[in-house]
């Protein structure tokens, strides 16, 4: 087996994995790894992509952003919260160094720019 091949299906369950450990914590996100992972099975199996591609639950929200770069409300709304939640928490409550815990905002900051950016609808054609 190739090597690049091997690499792509690693990423891809690594990411599975992760998606499944954001099912069970609401802190960590599920569809960016499933969409990573579509990514990597794309080019390893693109059989396992499809599989995601088509699960009940998932499919339809990862289909979305794969098709138009769709991104749901209530994803859109859940993301917004959840960093907002974590970020205060980390600034408040975390031993970490408050540098530290300004620049994760930050950054927290710039993604959630990045999502509520992004349509929710696909476009009237």
């Amino acid at each position: 087996m190739e090597f690049k091949r091997v690499l792509y299906l690693v990423l891809g369950w690594l990411s599975i994995g992760l998606a499944i450990v954001g099912v069970l914590l609401p802190v960590l996100p599920t569809a960016p790894f499933l969409i990573l992972a579509v990514w990597a099975f794309s080019r390893s199996s693109p059989a396992l992509a499809e599989k995601i591609r088509s699960h009940k639950t998932f499919g339809p929200v990862i289909r979305q952003w794969q098709d138009h770069g769709l991104i749901p409300v209530k994803a859109k709304i859940a993301a917004v919260v959840m960093m907002s939640i974590t970020g205060t928490f980390l600034l408040l409550y975390s031993p970490a160094p408050l540098w530290l815990g300004i620049g994760v905002c930050v950054t927290m900051v710039l993604v959630a720019i990045y999502v509520v950016s992004r349509p929710s609808r696909p476009p009237i054609a």
